[in-house]
């Protein structure tokens, strides 16, 4: 590559950011991201969450090399996305139609490939053909399907019915049956969907962030540049972002004059994934605020009420698939699970099982129902807490303690209440723990979707430390080179904002 090269300025600007802190320019942090985007692709479509008929043997050398390509391709994404994040704290942040481009740009190679990082998208799909063969999904899991479809859904998901609302079927039901049940179309189908849901995010967040008083470029970046975005909601195709731009949408309206429509909106993004349902108490401080008198703020309330209950009864009618997904939020968490509570509740019931104690089947219901106990206290601190609460900030809270404090957590429900932090939330310690926290479980989940075996998590270990090598051979390399003059490189940030 010549040093004149956009590639090769890249190469020779790089030690110096990583050596003295500098500025690298937006595009540069575009180009390093795009190549660990690649790398990510490239990797997936040996390592990711193949069709079993595809998946290739543990020893194979195709496969080892894709799990190498694919950590190597996350460590430099991340990399790439944390020293953007310094430009937009910076003194010449980029322009949002900068970042918009760039997040263009390390979404595309993720398109075509298979899921990535869950098999969650072939569930989706076997769902939608029960819908379609007019199978109970909130009765039935999808072994009741059978066929191939059915199939490629993770055997611990196997007979397990949705939890998911009706929304989320009518979209699922439309995909398997435009794709006649194939899973390659049927994942190309919901990735696009996904796409529409991480499109309206990008829409409302620089709106929600002018409205709640933030930058925007800093609202995008934490929001939609964050690699669990990319990773999961791009990659894995989860119907999560139909939810969180559904909700985001909600609360734009509602922070406007349309508190009504935010209302239906809202409504449709909780029949996609129960936890939206949090935005309508959102909804409903806004609407009130914008009234005067106990009366009116009252008939505020009651009207939000009743706008989410004839929403809900339209979808429900509209998709014929019933009000069975309320008895199903019940739905148990994957026995492996390692959210807090689930993870204490094993420990705990382990070493009651140890001493021979009878309550160690207590231990996991126990440590639940202390989990949503704090989560009600949590809920209730971030509403009530003086002085009076920014309702998208305390709904971002609302949603990160759901997520936290749950039976079951994935990186990607991190993302509801990243998405509103960002958007509303102040500078300081909450911004740069969800920032850091996304960089953490970026690297949590194997790109097939399962726990791995030593032997993957060591091929794992060698793709993110060649990433680091790079980026540490990188930093001890002498920055100007001897094809051309080094750029010129602007010092230290001194701005007062946080990404």
């Amino acid at each position: 590559m010549r040093t004149g090269e956009p590639g090769g300025v890249l190469v020779r600007r790089l030690p110096v950011v990583l050596l003295h802190g500098a500025s690298l320019a937006p595009r540069h942090c575009r180009l390093l991201g795009c190549a660990g985007s690649v790398a990510l692709a490239a990797g997936g479509a040996t390592a990711g969450a193949l069709p079993v008929g595809d998946v290739l043997t543990p020893d194979s050398g195709r496969a080892a090399l894709g799990l190498v390509s694919t950590y190597f391709g996350l460590v430099l994404l991340v990399a790439a996305w944390w020293l953007l994040g310094r430009e937009v704290r910076g003194p010449r942040p980029p322009a949002p139609r900068s970042l918009l481009l760039t997040l263009a740009l390390w979404a595309a190679p993720l398109l075509p490939g298979p899921p990535l990082f869950s098999r969650d998208v072939y569930s989706y799909l076997a769902q939608g053909a029960m819908v379609h063969a007019r199978i109970d999904v909130y009765t039935h899991g999808p072994i009741r399907l059978g066929g191939p479809l059915a199939a490629e859904v993770a055997p611990v998901w196997q007979h397990t019915p949705t939890p998911y609302g009706p929304v989320s079927l009518a979209f699922e039901s439309a995909v398997a049956h435009a794709s006649r049940a194939q899973p390659s179309l049927g994942v190309l189908g919901l990735r696009l969907i996904a796409l529409l849901g991480v499109a309206l995010m990008v829409l409302a967040l620089p709106v929600l962030a002018r409205r709640c008083g933030t930058d925007p470029g800093a609202a995008l970046w934490l929001g939609a540049l964050n690699p669990l975005v990319l990773l999961h909601l791009v990659g894995g195709a989860h119907n999560d972002a139909v939810m969180l731009g559904l909700l985001g949408a909600g609360l734009v309206a509602a922070t406007g004059r349309w508190p009504a429509c935010g209302s239906v909106l809202v409504t449709l993004a909780a029949l996609v994934k129960a936890p939206a349902a949090l935005g309508l108490l959102a909804v409903a401080t806004l609407w009130a605020r914008r009234v005067e008198g106990r009366a009116r703020r009252a008939g505020a309330v009651a009207a939000t009420a009743a706008l989410a209950l004839a929403a809900t009864g339209v979808a429900t009618a509209v998709t014929g698939t019933g009000y069975g997904w309320i008895a199903a939020l019940s739905t148990p968490a994957s026995p492996d699970n390692w959210a807090p509570t689930s993870t204490l509740g094993r420990a705990t019931g382990a070493l009651l099982a140890s001493a021979g104690s009878g309550l160690a089947p207590l231990a996991a219901p126990a440590w639940r129902a202390l989990g949503l106990l704090a989560t009600a206290v949590a809920i209730a601190v971030a509403w009530l807490r003086p002085p009076r609460p920014r309702p998208v900030y305390a709904l971002g809270l609302s949603l990160m303690a759901v997520a936290v404090l749950g039976p079951a957590i994935r990186p990607w429900y991190l993302l509801w209440g990243l998405f509103l932090i960002a958007a509303a939330g102040p500078g300081g310690t909450v911004r740069k723990a969800v920032a850091a926290g996304s960089g953490v479980l970026a690297l949590a989940v194997p790109p097939n979707g399962f726990a791995p075996d030593p032997r993957q998590l060591a091929f794992a270990v060698c793709g993110g430390a060649l990433a680091v090598c790079a980026l540490w051979w990188a930093r001890h390399t002498p920055g100007p080179a001897a094809g051309g003059a080094l750029p010129a490189v602007r010092g230290g940030h001194r701005s007062g904002r946080s990404a």
